[in-house]
């Protein structure tokens, strides 16, 4: 999909041609697309490319005064039963006269400069553009690590009444969910850094607080997500432990009830064998005279076996 956004005053336009100072964003494009654009603005083709790999990392790269910006945006993978949390490249293209963006799905970052929702938005500030989607990218981290967060918690107090593997698999979930959270924060700040440090990429003195605040709010997403990694890891530990015990204590129920049962059992075997002269063997009361050993029995190991805190 193609698109073509152009500022004028303080509204934004669909264009069906390419004009200057224009917002031209991809979405899973066809390769007639790409080879349009290519074409149109002279642009490398691996430039557009580039963020259609999913395994794509985070990098900055300049050719033919030509700058790439490849950063990693969060997006929400929904299934029947569980939410998951993972990372897609977005490729950010600025040229002399256009500034390009290239994704594999809808970015929900993207979205909010299409539906105009952005103070300050214009399409031909194309720096200041850059640094916005930047910025919006790392509070849309943030916001989803609070949700991994308040999902984790959720999940925690199911699993306080009754340990399901549908719970257990969530946590799980979301355990993988920060880290690939983790690691696009980490590859996402080794761009940022230098874009700071080196002269690519323009700063403006009006952009230079906009940087910073970018370059803050994805360090707190970082320290963010290490702490909420930490949390849910040991979360999990502690929550395999409690099923080691379960398991434990579930395992010395039944074998004490095994050891109870074997009694009657063993008494029964002795006067089943064709013995003759067996205690009790002529009295017509044997078989509640048994009966009452393997109880008494039975009774004697139970009680030894509950002093020991088998039961």
């Amino acid at each position: 999909m193609l698109d073509i956004f152009k500022t004028i005053g303080d509204n934004l336009f669909t264009l069906e041609e390419i004009e200057d100072d224009t917002w031209i964003n991809l979405v899973n494009p066809t390769d007639e697309e790409i080879t349009f654009i290519e074409k149109e603005l002279n642009i490398d083709r691996d430039f557009l490319i580039a963020a259609l790999d999913e395994e794509e990392s985070a990098r900055l790269d300049v050719e033919n005064e030509q700058v790439l910006i490849l950063v990693d945006t969060p997006y929400v993978e929904k299934t029947d039963e569980h939410i998951i949390y993972e990372t897609l490249p977005l490729g950010i293209i600025i040229t002399n006269k256009n500034i390009i963006t290239v994704c594999l799905k809808n970015s929900i970052v993207l979205d909010q400069f299409e539906k105009n929702s952005i103070r300050t938005f214009t399409t031909f500030k194309k720096y200041r553009f850059l640094y916005q989607i930047l910025y919006k990218n790392a509070q849309r981290y943030l916001l989803y690590l609070r949700q991994i967060d308040r999902m984790s918690n959720y999940v925690e107090k199911l699993l306080h009444k009754s340990m399901k593997n549908k719970e257990l698999i969530q946590l799980l979930d979301l355990e993988k969910s920060l880290v690939y959270i983790t690691t696009a924060l980490k590859a996402n700040q080794v761009v940022l850094d230098k874009i700071l440090k080196a002269n690519i990429v323009k700063k403006y003195e009006d952009d230079e607080d906009l940087l910073e605040d970018v370059i803050i709010e994805n360090k707190q997403a970082i320290e963010m997500a290490s702490i909420y990694s930490g949390v849910l890891s040991g979360t999990m530990d502690a929550f395999a432990s409690i099923i080691s015990n379960n398991l434990n204590v579930v395992m010395k129920l039944l074998t004490s009830i095994t050891i109870l049962m074997a009694i009657p059992t063993m008494f029964s075997s002795f006067y089943g064998m064709n013995v003759v002269n067996l205690p009790f063997g002529s009295s017509p009361y044997a078989f509640w005279i048994v009966l009452g050993m393997s109880a008494v029995t039975a009774g004697i190991v139970g009680f030894i076996l509950a002093k020991k805190d088998l039961f």
